[in-house]
């Protein structure tokens, strides 16, 4: 049995960033799966392992610990794994960069489907886009990123924001080429960010696992389908 037990849907999203940093700690996980999730869902809050209204949701086998909502286990599995920067300032730019990737997959999503994506609304968030790929752009200027080397931060090594960047851009860019240029021209110091942390090898054999498993899908339902009608992939 391993250490975690994940509670997430057989799509890359939202789960992908948990699934990252177990994978770059060198932990092992579980996967409850999408029948466990359902009936999890349905049933009472008193028998949840935690109070949550949907995955992801991580149990830590080891301190018998369970979290929901990506940022809040990214976090955990950051202080409990010894993988946030030591400075306080750095920290919590961290966990901005978690949650600036969160909100991004809300609005990718249109806030979980609210609505479907037209082309109308889909050429009037192409500037919103860009100006959320400068974020990251920006801050590695400021950190002393450069086209070639680097990490987000500043930090002699990768840490839980360059994994949470590269996560986020590259499961997106894969499955959208018309993204993926977007990224290639507003970003090109995050495009080189993203490939030398995407090369380390156990988030290039979690890659390579999930289109193994999950094939072109990125969010799944619905809101995938419009979201194609309007950038292809």
């Amino acid at each position: 049995m391993a250490d975690y037990e994940l509670y997430y849907w057989s799509i890359p999203f939202r789960g992908q960033f948990v699934r990252a940093v177990l994978a770059f700690a060198g932990e092992s996980w579980d996967e409850a799966g999408d029948d466990a999730i359902s009936a999890l869902m349905r049933g009472p809050v008193k028998k949840m392992p935690v109070p949550f209204m949907g995955p992801p949701l991580l149990i830590d086998r080891r301190k018998d610990f369970a979290i929901a909502e990506m940022p809040a286990i990214v976090l955990y599995l950051g202080e409990t794994l010894g993988l946030l920067p030591a400075a306080p300032g750095l920290r919590a730019l961290t966990l901005k960069i978690v949650n600036d990737a969160n909100d991004v997959l809300d609005e990718m999503t249109l806030d979980g489907g609210r609505q479907m994506w037209t082309q109308e609304r889909w050429r009037e968030f192409v500037p919103r886009l860009k100006k959320w790929m400068s974020l990251w752009e920006d801050t590695g200027r400021r950190f002393g990123l450069t086209p070639n080397s680097g990490f987000l931060l500043g930090g002699a090594r990768a840490g839980i924001a360059d994994v949470v960047t590269a996560t986020l851009w590259s499961t997106m860019t894969e499955r959208f080429p018309r993204i993926d240029a977007i990224f290639r021209k507003t970003a090109p110091m995050t495009v080189a960010l993203t490939k030398r942390v995407c090369a380390i090898a156990p988030l290039a054999e979690l890659a390579a696992k999930a289109r193994a498993d999950y094939g072109g899908a990125w969010c799944g339902g619905r809101i995938e389908k419009s979201l194609r009608k309007v950038v292809g992939g």
